[in-house]
């Protein structure tokens, strides 16, 4: 990768192809395998529908996208405030250290400023010992409190079937 000055901007309805491909990027990456049948349709429709509460920022270099983060509001009824809930963040393995990552986190947080948040949270898996280095390095507190469950689609039909 060059040296190239990295950017940040809102995606755009333009971007919806290239940010697909590093959302494959990312689930190759972590060893979850490719998008659900549908989903890069969905994913596409839904970053840019009118009220969507999906925020998508795209990392350019180079004239070339080269990361993403998508986030959304969440909500604290303790603070009585939003939060703001980190989804994805990924970049290219070939942008690390050139401050893309660095770039679309930094933007997340100040989206989180401006919109009142009283925190903002993510998820990283536990084996990925580059994410969980850079968060640490940023200040991130892994939360040893909260353990996150599943109900996937099969369990949530077997439920409400009875």
């Amino acid at each position: 990768m060059t040296d190239a000055a990295v950017s940040i901007r809102r995606a755009t309805p333009a971007d919806g192809e290239a940010v697909c491909a590093l959302v494959e990027a990312l689930l190759e990456y972590e060893h979850i395998g490719p998008m659900t049948e549908g989903a890069h349709e969905r994913l596409v429709r839904d970053m840019f529908a009118p009220g969507t509460p999906l925020t998508t920022f795209v990392a350019e270099q180079g004239g070339r996208l080269v990361g993403y983060a998508i986030v959304y509001e969440t909500y604290s009824t303790l603070r009585a405030r939003p939060r703001l809930f980190i989804e994805d963040i990924f970049v290219r393995p070939e942008a690390r250290g050139t401050g893309a990552g660095y770039a679309l986190f930094r933007e997340a947080v100040r989206h989180a400023a401006e919109r009142g948040c009283a925190l903002v949270e993510w998820q990283v898996l536990t084996w990925n010992r580059l994410a969980l280095d850079f968060y640490e390095r940023l200040g991130g507190k892994r939360d040893t409190e909260w353990y996150t469950y599943r109900l996937g689609e099969d369990r949530m039909r077997a439920l409400l079937e009875g």
